[in-house]
């Protein structure tokens, strides 16, 4: 089963968890996993089109997946999938 390692600002979302694994053959079928388990992941991953919002980052096996296959990545067993919110600052 791939994981996927959810931030503290998404905890309240998965009860806490810090880690959740879910099986999948692809990026796409592991958010809609985790959001089957844990209600409200997929609106808070992707926008109304489906596609990865800009404020959050997914990488697979630290590796930026908007820079791959996106959504349609292939997930296996061992794979971690990180969420990182973006974060804004300034001075």
């Amino acid at each position: 089963m791939a994981q996927f390692r959810i931030p503290g600002p998404l905890r309240r979302l998965s009860g806490g968890e810090t880690t959740v694994k879910v099986e999948a053959g692809d990026l796409g079928a592991a958010i809609d996993a985790l959001d089957a388990r844990y209600p409200g992941f997929r609106d808070r991953l992707l926008d109304h089109n489906g596609q990865l919002r800009q404020f959050v980052n997914v990488y697979l096996n630290d590796e930026d997946v908007r820079l791959g296959a996106g959504l349609e990545a292939k997930v296996s067993e061992k794979d971690e999938i990180s969420i990182v919110p973006a974060v804004a600052g300034g001075g």
